[in-house]
């Protein structure tokens, strides 16, 4: 199978705490699981779910790994796993690449409660919206959120992605079809990179 543009890749925000996203590997296995057990109130609500009729999606993690991986290989898929100051701290993956006239792609994510409220996801999601603009060659991202999820909201918002609209029963969350708040950035809007733009306006 071959290389995809951009993949594989380790990035690092290089600054305290450090946040580094690499590609998600077997090896996590134990810290990915003690996380999910951990958070899982935390994270059920905001968890995709097959919906009725569609294949279900992979129960344990290495099927889990043994699919993003695949889906990577084919360039539609770039799996991340975050670690902050070394330790395993969720996921970040860039989903549905298109290449063609679209250059474009949606980014999902979680992360263990633990590391909450330290500007971790606001420096993740920017690190790799930079490397899809920079490296990868996309030029649209999109970000989709649940009304309810005040933690991403706040996420978009440190990051300035303006709202782009607002998707009726979008994505299946939680074993229902769900509302989506739609967010969206392209390459013409940080020509400079989002993970400048954050670092100045939190030196602002």
């Amino acid at each position: 199978m071959s290389r995809a543009a951009g993949w594989p890749a380790t990035l690092s925000s290089g600054t305290s705490p450090v946040v580094v996203l690499r590609p998600l590997r077997r090896g996590d296995v134990a810290a990915w699981r003690d996380a999910r057990r951990r958070n899982t109130a935390w994270l059920v609500p905001w968890d995709a779910t097959a919906p009725p009729g569609a294949p279900s999606r992979p129960v344990t993690f290495r099927r889990l790994v043994r699919r993003l991986r695949r889906s990577a290989a084919q360039g539609t898929t770039l799996p991340f796993a975050i670690e902050v100051d070394g330790r395993f701290a969720g996921q970040l993956t860039v989903n549905n690449v298109v290449r063609g006239s679209a250059q474009f792609a949606s980014i999902g994510y979680w992360l263990d409660r633990d590391f909450a409220g330290r500007g971790v996801m606001p420096r993740a999601v920017a690190m790799a919206v930079d490397h899809c603009f920079e490296t990868a060659g996309l030029h649209r991202i999109e970000i989709a959120i649940r009304p309810e999820n005040s933690n991403s909201l706040r996420v978009v918002e440190k990051l300035d992605i303006r709202e782009v609209g607002y998707a009726p029963r979008y994505l299946h969350i939680d074993g229902e079809w769900r509302d989506h708040r739609l967010y969206g950035i392209t390459r013409e809007e940080v020509p400079l990179g989002l993970l400048r733009r954050l670092d100045d306006a939190e030196s602002a």
